[in-house]
């Protein structure tokens, strides 16, 4: 059933269509489907394929497949730069009022479940912990201490490192979590408690595997076909810049920081696959566990040979009942 929306009902704000889904999971071939039979444009929800000349490690659509498709989001910033979840929400809902002011409808497309979550339920002052972001602070203190830690703390958020101890891990880790989620300091949403970002009325639809071996399969394919597309050059390419780094958000994408580390001497080809293949499986596993635990959700069998005809009789069901459009 579709899920209730009063609030969608008495606004008569159409709700945003979201197609959610584990990486590897044929969302970009279920858009197109989509695209194909109703007037839409996608809004790319990826914290990867926002960056440029990361092509090939972020599977970006085709040249071919954005000359007929419109998408958003996409090489949106150099890889030196950082992106937040307040930013994505900020651009995503700008081009969400663009695209339905052109009479067309809006489909949220991507595995960023972050970015979701700020479309789903705003950004709170203090923003709830994210596992994911938590864990990448602890493997980065596990490398460089949490003095360091803290010195990269002071570097955004002076007011609130000065109050810290070096040595205070779970607080600092705190303070580097809310900055990564929201792109707020601490301090600054301290200073300002009322919250501005509100709950959007959304409609999920989740592509889930039935069976995690076959998405697997998947992972391991797609990723053996970007090192055929050359995955090992555009990680060679990037390195070869000399302004980026390992910190970076960009470089920690997966395969781009597995890759980086055989060029740097520290694993061999045939490791840094493996360890590649290993992270997208960790991710694709968090990835699931966010979707699974959304009440609302509207599930589609991943590896179903149905699974588009599913998807385009749920949408056709919800632009009938009006749902999703004006």
């Amino acid at each position: 059933m579709t899920p209730d929306m009063p609030d969608q009902q008495s606004s008569r704000i159409p709700a945003l269509l979201c197609l959610a889904g584990p990486t590897a999971s044929g969302k970009s071939a279920i858009a197109r489907a989509i695209a194909q039979k109703w007037p839409c444009e996608i809004i790319n929800v990826d914290s990867a394929t926002i960056y440029r000349g990361m092509d090939i490690g972020t599977a970006k659509p085709s040249q071919e497949e954005r000359a007929a498709i419109h998408h958003h989001l996409l090489d949106i910033l150099d890889p030196l730069e950082s992106y937040s979840a307040a930013a994505f929400r900020r651009d995503a809902l700008r081009c969400v009022k663009e695209i339905r002011a052109r009479g067309r409808l809006p489909v949220m497309v991507g595995g960023t479940m972050l970015y979701f979550k700020a479309l789903r339920d705003g950004l709170n002052d203090l923003p709830s912990a994210d596992p994911e972001i938590r864990k990448e602070l602890e493997l980065r203190a596990a490398v460089e201490g949490w003095p360091a830690m803290h010195a990269a703390l002071h570097l955004i958020d002076p007011v609130t490192a000065a109050r810290l101890s070096p040595n205070d891990s779970q607080r600092i880790q705190r303070a580097l979590e809310i900055w990564h989620i929201s792109g707020k300091t601490m301090s600054e949403l301290l200073s300002a408690p009322e919250q501005t970002d509100k709950p959007l009325a959304t409609i999920t639809l989740s592509l889930e595997p039935t069976e995690r071996s076959h998405l697997h399969q998947r992972i391991a394919l797609r990723f053996d076909q970007m090192l055929e597309e050359g995955l090992i050059e555009e990680v060679r390419a990037l390195r070869a810049r000399g302004d980026l780094h390992t910190d970076l958000p960009s470089i920690r994408c997966v395969g781009y920081r597995q890759f980086w580390s055989m060029l740097e001497g520290e694993v061999t080809p045939a490791q840094a696959r493996e360890q590649a293949i290993a992270a997208t499986r960790q991710l694709a596993k968090r990835q699931l566990t966010w979707l699974r635990s959304l009440p609302d959700r509207l599930t589609i069998e991943a590896d179903s040979s149905e699974a588009t005809e599913k998807t385009l009789s749920i949408v056709d069901r919800l632009i009938h009942d009006r749902t999703i459009v004006d």
